[in-house]
């Protein structure tokens, strides 16, 4: 009988060449699992539903039933859940965004049309797009059952439509789409600072990395219009030429260039916030709304609001590369697996 340690094929610790052979294998196998992409969720306003694509294989694998007409999502600053603001439904509902799992669904939140976190997570802000008013909420995640308090909630006519808060958690700028005004609210007394007339239906907002510079897409128009918010007064500095419908925005994560869809035009146009000049210009079918980047910064998602899909845009060849069907309306779409905001 042979004296052999457990595992006789190990003989002495030295394996033999096919146990050899996939020993390597294996190691070679772990950086790919570890790698797997994380889900892409596509909000579908007319549906009532996300939907939940798989992130290697661009299928949708299920769709997640919501509140009734939800509007837009929002992954939290510490990215552990996916938040859909339900307007008519008067609910959050929270997703795990590894997963899908429903978290918690919080009601008797009022026509939560759009919605954002302050960077600190002390507050949660929402503003009512039927009902014209903004609140403010206090963020207690210790209180399990009813971790939203309402603090304030302001008028805010006409159309409250997006939001956006500067990095130091101190103010927050609402769109005003249907009185075509710009509106400024101190979080620290609750209290408007300012509101100033802009362009025809404002509606995403997107503040520069120093907060001095706020950029309003102008949905019944072409421009995008960059108004100076570090004084006690905004200040218009240029109105940039994008496209028919500017409308939403997202960053490319270089604390430099931010990408704004055109609605209207099919286009997505890329600006320059240090010259507030367009410097590149990509293909938006199906009139392009929401956007999310990908983790290496190559492809640009967005969702395809007329044509029921989430299309995939290669941004060194500027082409659409993949198209995945989804629900009706698909408006916010999110993923962990992005570049930086």
């Amino acid at each position: 009988m042979t004296n052999e340690p457990v595992g006789g094929p190990w003989r002495g610790h030295v394996l033999n060449p096919v146990l050899r052979l996939l020993a390597a294998l294996a190691v070679l196998c772990l950086p790919l699992v570890a790698a797997a992409a994380r889900p892409i969720f596509v909000l579908n306003s007319q549906d009532a539903t996300i939907s939940m694509i798989d992130g290697t294989t661009f299928t949708e694998v299920r769709r997640i039933p919501t509140g009734k007409e939800p509007h837009h999502l929002y992954l939290s600053p510490d990215e552990k859940s996916l938040i859909v603001a339900n307007a008519t439904g008067n609910s959050l509902t929270f997703l795990d965004p590894e997963t899908g799992a429903v978290q918690r669904t919080l009601r008797d939140i009022i026509d939560p049309y759009h919605l954002r976190f302050s960077p600190d997570m002390k507050w949660f802000v929402t503003a009512a797009n039927r009902l014209n008013h903004v609140d403010l909420y206090h963020w207690v995640p210790t209180d399990t059952e009813a971790p939203l308090k309402l603090v304030k909630r302001i008028e805010a006519p006409r159309t409250p439509s997006h939001l956006a808060i500067d990095s130091k958690s101190s103010v927050v700028y609402v769109s005003l789409q249907d009185s075509n005004e710009l509106l400024a609210i101190d979080l620290a007394t609750q209290l408007p600072r300012w509101k100033v007339k802009v362009g025809k239906m404002p509606a995403d907002l997107h503040l520069t990395a120093d907060d001095r510079t706020l950029l309003v897409g102008l949905t019944g128009d072409r421009f995008v219009e960059a108004w100076d918010v570090s004084g006690a007064a905004p200040k218009l500095v240029k109105r940039i030429v994008t496209g028919d419908g500017a409308h939403a925005f997202r960053s490319r994560g270089d604390k430099r260039h931010v990408f704004v869809s055109n609605r209207v035009s099919n286009t997505i146009s890329q600006i320059d916030t240090h010259t507030l000049t367009v410097v590149g210009e990509y293909p938006g079918p199906g009139g392009p709304d929401c956007m999310e980047l990908s983790a290496d910064g190559r492809t640009l998602m967005v969702s395809s609001r007329w044509a029921r899909k989430l299309s995939f845009i290669d941004l060194e060849t500027r082409r659409v590369v993949r198209q995945v069907n989804v629900g009706r309306s698909p408006h916010g779409v999110w993923t962990l697996d992005h570049a930086p905001r």
